[in-house]
């Protein structure tokens, strides 16, 4: 008698996707990793808005931002969540990790005082990895593990379908609102913009600490013995450190967009290479999935992406008409020099 326990005998077992009761706590952990990538992207969206509209040489780029099409929101979160439920927790342990030590070496690189807003465009991938792999570790032998995830859902639904709204009448009433002064929402905003990055930082810097943890803790379970660990994660730091570093570097001198996807191809390279060595054959599917899903986030994100490359090189090499001009000896001279003729030719018509 045919049964759903038979047609699961021969689909494929993905390592974060079972075909049974697991497949809705898998698809939920992906729809919640895809609204923290949604909410990113349109609190980015919506500070970059303000930030080009109160620059008189950025309505440009404000222009295009708005004409950014709403549809490919809702396309971008459900490939998001597709690419989530599948990609398995140990390929989304690694990109966690691996991002966390670019995220901390690129900002030991910057100067004293400079910001890399960068970053929150770049880390869009990596969230919704953290977030799967929080929740993996959370929720591990919870009773209970299904109704915590759908209530973590509501909330996340919630503050995501809140946020699409307020980036899309931002970008339609924001610039009339703002100079008429009437609508609650944008003189919240015409204050308080600025504090955008701020609440960013500080909430991504909570969530890839537990994100992490939760890495590290997933990955180390599989080994048996502490030699094994140890083996495992001695070459893979020095490794990925070195990596880096050199990767940093590169970018440094040339910050072009082919550089970011050149960044991109060389790190999930890596991933393969060592999960070709000490992994499973699904983790090297997953490693190509993850290429897809960081490719994805990277290309949606073009236009944000590069006003913070902007942003961020005017922030490094200031212009020179920037800075405060030096006064001149020969200005000096010049201007003595024309307050001392009258005098002189007064004296001479006295003479």
């Amino acid at each position: 008698m045919f049964s759903f326990e038979y047609l699961a005998s021969w689909l494929p077992s993905f390592p974060s996707l079972a075909w049974g009761s697991t497949l809705m706590d898998s698809l939920l952990q992906g729809l919640i990793g895809a609204c923290a990538v949604s909410v990113l992207c349109s609190l980015v969206k919506i500070y970059l808005y303000i930030q080009c509209l109160n620059d008189p040489d950025r309505q440009k780029e404000k222009e295009t931002i708005r004409s950014q099409w709403s549809l490919l929101d809702h396309v971008h979160f459900l490939l998001l969540t597709l690419i989530f439920t599948v990609v398995g927790y140990r390929v989304a342990a690694l990109v966690v990790l691996e991002f966390s030590l670019r995220a901390v070496s690129m900002l030991l690189s910057l100067n004293k005082g400079a910001q890399s807003s960068q970053l929150y465009v770049l880390c869009q991938y990596s969230l919704g990895c953290g977030i799967s792999c929080s929740l993996s570790y959370l929720l591990e032998g919870a009773s209970h593990r299904s109704c915590n995830l759908l209530l973590s859902l509501g909330l996340a639904g919630l503050i995501t379908c809140y946020v699409w709204r307020l980036a899309r009448h931002v970008c339609t009433m924001y610039e009339l609102h703002s100079k008429e002064r009437y609508c609650g929402v944008c003189i919240f905003l015409l204050t308080d913009w600025h504090g955008i990055p701020t609440l960013l930082c500080n909430a991504l810097k909570i969530t890839f600490v537990v994100a992490d943890l939760a890495a590290v803790a997933l990955i180390n379970r599989d080994f048996l013995t502490t030699s094994e660990a140890i083996r495992f994660w001695t070459p893979l730091t020095i490794c990925y450190t070195l990596l880096v570093i050199y990767m940093q570097e590169e970018q440094r001198q040339n910050p072009s967009e082919q550089m970011v996807y050149q960044t991109v191809f060389v790190r999930m390279g890596g991933l393969l290479i060592l999960l070709m060595t000490v992994g499973r054959w699904m983790d090297i599917m997953n490693i190509f999935i993850s290429l897809v899903g960081e490719i994805w986030c990277l290309v949606r994100a073009g236009i944000m992406l590069d006003i913070c490359r902007a942003q961020d090189f005017s922030q490094r090499f200031p212009e020179p008409s920037s800075r405060q001009p030096q006064p001149r000896p020969e200005a000096h001279s010049r201007r003595f020099s024309s307050v001392t003729k009258p005098s002189s030719g007064g004296a001479g018509a006295e003479r």
